[in-house]
């Protein structure tokens, strides 16, 4: 695991890195092209490799999806309670990601329970196909908050989906245009919003409304708003950083 500067969490682990998903502004895309070196675990040869000794490389396939078994064992080596981000290098409930990876992971989240484990897809309909339970394999448990990722328009299908989790949260970020919350649909518990990062030729710049207006929608509902650091300077005396936990 390591030390995270992400503002809302104390660590991330990543048992599995890379996604095919393809947003034009992946952070996790770039930092794996460079420090990746090619040397070869890839998705098809991966069932047939012993993955418990740490490889030179932290990405030794770039950005193609990668179980590195060796880090199951990473939150038991921590006594003190974290709050921990769980695959923020890869989308661990991405289409793509086989559900005995995704077994292996929280069940490895299960074994320290000390812990607060934050889980965050793009692929928020997984929710409705019940994909933590996996056939019974492993319930979600109380300290386990399981999010979507939104970046624009209407959160109508995505709040549908996060109804079927207990401990819900929506991560609106990059922030690239006015979201709209409907009235009649369930609430998440929590809601994080951050500027996109990094230098990108068409990077989205947030306007000050498309925050104001999350952070309104929601203090009428009474969910806790997360300004990440990259809306400091923007919001100004509106800056606000609340955590359900």
């Amino acid at each position: 695991m390591t030390k995270t500067k992400i503002d809302y969490c104390d660590y991330t682990f990543n048992p599995v890195t890379g996604c095919l998903k393809g947003c034009e502004y992946c952070y996790a895309r770039k930092i794996a092209q460079r420090f990746g070196d090619g040397s070869g675990y890839r998705m098809a040869r991966i069932e047939h490799l012993e993955l418990h000794i740490k490889p030179d490389n932290p990405y030794p396939d770039y950005f193609d999806p990668t179980f590195h078994r060796y880090r199951l064992n990473e939150p038991q080596r921590i006594k003190k309670p974290q709050t921990i981000f769980v695959g923020s290098m890869t989308d661990l409930f991405g289409e793509w990601i086989p559900d005995e990876w995704i077994a292996e992971v929280l069940k490895a989240c299960e074994a320290a329970p000390q812990h607060r484990y934050l889980f965050l897809t793009k692929n928020h309909k997984c929710y409705k196909k019940d994909p933590v339970y996996y056939q019974n394999q492993v319930k979600p448990k109380d300290n386990w908050w399981f999010g979507a990722s939104h970046t624009n328009g209407d959160m109508w299908g995505v709040l549908i989906s996060l109804s079927y989790v207990a401990n819900s949260f929506v991560s609106i970020e990059p922030l690239h245009g006015y979201v709209h919350f409907p009235v009649h649909a369930k609430m998440p518990k929590w809601v994080i919003v951050g500027a996109e990062s990094g230098s990108r030729k068409d990077k989205v710049i947030p306007k000050k409304e498309w925050v104001q207006n999350i952070a309104d929608m929601c203090g009428m509902s009474g969910v806790p708003v997360f300004m990440k650091e990259s809306l400091r300077g923007l919001m100004g005396d509106e800056f606000i950083q609340q955590k359900p936990f």
